[in-house]
């Protein structure tokens, strides 16, 4: 089976008159897993919040260091006490760990049953209930496929509007043909997850009524990009990252004319400047046959850079806008960046032997790293 990949979001809603969420998720990946661990603490407010976080905090830590999920229980049991009140726990918990191979595992302590997507339907999971430290947990193990996609949400979502708008709320039934429905519009785990809440905010008439979480996440195939940015300090290693680039699976990008050029030359094909991609000043974009986008360098990678800051939605038509919409659209990103010195793009300020460029390139590739992308850097 072909790796797959996981992207995984979610959308939170604080209860109406409290400044912070009692909900809690944390989405973790290491190695070829990703796991997703949703919580909610009793009550609202600041102290859900800090139980929550515990409880998510070393659900993910024991995780990442080996413990099994008996043990996770059981330390999470005995860290957070029973409310004598409600004789209920004071935090709930969701565990979804899910391998690039599709093999998931589900985990649900008194949080509301997930909803899996598949093939146009929301497929029951099937688990069984097992007793780890006195508590009611249940466990399922299934196969995932792309196309898969599975929503973990807080009883804020299932009892939303309860009276209200929705006498006995919005209910589980109702929640999963919404979620049929978002799902035959939508791929982005992102959009899924607001559009659910989105729909709960509604319900609760803009006042939530309690803390209010919705994770989705997706299985898909990678979607790999490569960009070749600038000429190699050596010409003759010219030929050795352009067959990089070309062997590369995926999206290819080259930013830069010289570099344009070099790629052109060695493939056989022909570099061609469309004048009429000029937007708000920015340089034009190029067309290289079988390359699908040709930037010019420092200026088009410094715009990029200034719109992965931003963090806002891309949307314009810019050599600068299409490649940051690449990049963010991108799971795993190989940048090729070569050595060669241009003395126009020195600066003083930095350090010596480096180039305005590399650091452009380092800062774009940290920045896709905190967004969780994969990132591999060669040097030429």
């Amino acid at each position: 089976m072909s790796e797959l990949h996981v992207e995984a979001a979610f959308t939170s809603l604080p209860k109406h008159g409290e400044e912070l969420c009692g909900d809690r998720v944390e989405i973790a990946r290491s190695g070829d897993m990703v796991t997703v661990v949703l919580s909610d603490g009793l009550g609202s407010g600041v102290k859900a919040n800090i139980l929550a976080t515990l409880t998510s905090t070393i659900a993910v830590s024991m995780l990442r260091g080996g413990a099994s999920i008996d043990d996770v229980v059981e330390t999470i049991g005995h860290t957070l006490p029973i409310c004598q009140v409600r004789k209920v726990a004071y935090s709930t918990l969701t565990i979804l760990q899910i391998k690039n191979d599709g093999s998931a595992y589900l985990v649900q302590y008194d949080n509301p049953d997930a909803f899996y997507y598949s093939d146009g339907m929301i497929v029951p999971i099937e688990s069984s209930d097992r007793i780890v430290a006195d508590k009611v947990i249940k466990e399922a193990r299934f196969q995932l496929k792309a196309g898969d996609r599975l929503f973990l949400v807080s009883d804020g979502v299932i009892y939303a509007g309860v009276g209200g708008v929705l006498n006995l709320g919005w209910g589980w039934p109702n929640v999963a043909d919404y979620i049929k429905k978002i799902n035959d519009q939508e791929s982005r785990a992102s959009v899924l997850a607001k559009w659910l809440v989105n729909v709960c905010d509604q319900f609760y008439a803009g006042q939530p009524g309690d803390d209010t979480t919705a994770v989705a996440v997706v299985i898909r195939e990678p979607r790999c990009l490569t960009v070749a940015v600038g000429p190699p300090k050596k010409p003759e290693d010219d030929r050795k990252m352009v067959a990089r680039l070309m062997s590369s699976v995926g999206t290819k990008v080259v930013c830069g004319g010289t570099t344009g050029k070099i790629v052109a030359r060695e493939i056989g094909e022909s570099l061609h400047v469309d004048l009429d991609t000029i937007h708000g000043g920015m340089p034009p974009t190029a067309s290289i046959n079988g390359i699908d986008l040709v930037t010019e360098g420092i200026i088009t990678l410094s715009k990029t850079l200034d719109r992965l800051i931003q963090g806002e939605p891309v949307h314009g038509k810019d050599g600068a806008s299409r490649l940051a919409r690449m990049l963010l659209d991108a799971d795993h990103v190989e940048l090729l960046v070569g050595k060669a010195v241009n003395p126009a793009h020195q600066n003083p300020d930095l350090p010596i032997s480096t180039t305005l460029k590399e650091r452009v390139m380092d800062d774009i590739a940290r920045i896709l790293v905190e967004l969780g992308k994969e990132v591999s850097v060669s040097y030429y």
